[in-house]
């Protein structure tokens, strides 16, 4: 069938409406970084009318580093979450119920000014970042699930999208003519309702995913009816025969808890895949360039380093765009060792531009095209790709579990970055980067030998690769192993 009759108004509505998760969790990554110092201030104002004594230095770097990263402390506990929530009360559901989080957070954080008080921020941005853990999970799955098999990239890429553009907006709000000043902060960081309301309004008109409905629920008329709505066709029988497939195989496979995902030899390569794609992405260094790129641009000596910042933000957003044209053209794996060699590039580029800045003035030029360089190759490949891909490794028993350790190991490396970058950056000076670099290279090796192309292959096609390299490999497997195995299937 041709892919242009595949994109239908249900189809672009459902996956649009389900990016606002995205959006929600980079806005909320970006939106800290642009009022940093008008917050802090109003910290210290409330510290001082409390105690009648101004903060220490230590004690607001302190509250302000736990501000920035309880977000990533939700983020953790809500990646865990996923599967609690996918399996039970579907994939759209989840989606729609988890908004009461996003709007607890925003009367938290909205308010916390009127209240005087700076713990109710902290929480404000724990409740967003439990969210947005949950998102970073639900969305990927629900997109993924409702996607023709050959646009399942391109359209797995918009979760990045959103991601981008919500950091973006974040950056542009959190101008000080704009909201990111001593009056208007708290509607910034409350402005989080607004897209939650959006997401609340249109949401009940998409479609659950057609794979959960035959596979969890059984209720094979019902998916075939939302297939025909999603596809714009009445003959959806190659979809609900690969479902079905899937529902086969997964009669022989059970549902797979986190524990027997770690113990089963089965599912060592693609797991280990999959944690090693979230930490390229988390530990390329991208994330020190979103914290703190009005901090490098400033050390660089840029005249701007606000606009520095939103201009990587929109580089970072045109070359997602790219990378959606691209990925079902050019292959998941291609291009995620392109967008490590060129990270690894960039972040070499500028090492010599910010060691070499008190000699050569010009070299602050160096540093902002390097840093662009450098959001670009991202979002060629680390950025969206390991998202998507880890639903596309593992078929639907082990699935809501990969996805829970694949986002838990994201968080917890973004957590790091945040935390640390820091303190790192006061001990090596301008060379950094020399840790992400080594980081990258790493990456491209593991990639190049490891990582499969999943490029127009069914989930099913996929994970009886990996049975067929774990069988050869000689690994002993229990009974119920061998059936999802499946040696009477076509392998």
């Amino acid at each position: 069938m041709d892919s242009e009759k595949q994109i239908t108004f249900t189809l672009l509505m459902s996956v649009g409406v389900a990016v606002i998760g995205s959006l929600q969790f980079g806005y909320n990554t970006g939106v800290i970084n642009a009022p940093q110092k008008t917050i802090e201030k109003f910290i210290n104002e409330t510290w001082f009318d409390r105690y009648h004594e101004p903060i220490s230095k230590g004690t607001l770097t302190a509250i302000w580093s736990v501000a920035v990263a309880i977000f990533s402390v939700g983020g953790i506990f809500g990646s865990f979450s996923v599967g609690l929530f996918v399996n039970r009360f579907g994939r759209r559901n989840s989606m729609l119920m988890v908004n009461v989080l996003a709007f607890i957070a925003a009367a938290l954080m909205g308010f916390s000014k009127i209240a005087s008080s700076w713990e109710m921020l902290i929480i404000g941005r724990f409740v967003i970042g439990l969210y947005s853990g949950l998102s970073t999970g639900f969305v990927p799955m629900y997109v993924g699930e409702v996607a023709p098999t050959s646009l399942r990239g391109a359209l797995g890429t918009l979760h990045q999208l959103g991601i981008v553009i919500g950091i973006l907006i974040a950056q542009v709000f959190g101008l000080e003519m704009i909201m990111g000043n001593d009056d208007l902060w708290p509607l910034l960081l409350g402005f989080t309702f607004i897209p939650a309301v959006m997401q609340c309004v249109v949401m009940p008109f998409c479609p659950e995913s057609p794979r959960f409905l035959l596979i969890n629920k059984n209720e094979e008329n019902r998916a075939k009816t939302v297939l025909k709505k999603l596809r714009g066709t009445t003959d959806v029988s190659a979809d609900m025969q690969e479902m079905k497939e899937e529902s086969r195989q997964m009669m022989r496979e059970k549902k797979v808890t986190i524990v027997e995902l770690f113990r089963s030899p089965l599912y060592r390569q693609p797991l280990l895949i999959a944690v090693m794609l979230q930490l390229s992405q988390q530990l390329s260094g991208i994330n020190a360039v979103f914290y703190y790129s009005t901090l490098i641009f400033e050390k660089a000596g840029v005249q701007q380093p606000v606009y520095a910042t939103i201009g990587a933000g929109v580089v970072n957003t045109a070359f997602t765009v790219v990378s959606l044209f691209i990925v079902e053209r050019a292959g998941r794996r291609s291009l995620h060792l392109l967008g490590l060699l060129g990270m690894a590039g960039s972040a070499i580029l500028l090492t010599i531009a910010l060691a070499l800045l008190e000699q050569l003035k010009w070299m602050s030029y160096l540093s902002i095209v390097a840093i662009f360089a450098f959001v670009a190759f991202f979002e060629i490949g680390p950025g969206p790709i390991p998202w998507f891909i880890v639903a596309e490794l593992f078929s639907q028993g082990p699935r809501p579990s990969a996805i829970a350790v694949a986002g838990f190991s994201n968080w917890t490396a973004n957590f790091i970055v945040g935390m640390c970058f820091q303190y790192v950056e006061e001990l090596c000076g301008p060379y950094v980067f020399i840790i992400f670099i080594v980081m990258l290279l790493v990456f491209f090796v593991f990639t190049y030998f490891k990582v499969p192309e999943t490029k127009g292959r069914t989930f099913d096609d996929i994970t009886s690769g990996f049975r067929q390299t774990s069988a050869m490999g000689g690994e002993k497997h229990s009974p119920e192993e061998l059936n999802s195995l499946g040696a009477d299937s076509q392998l």
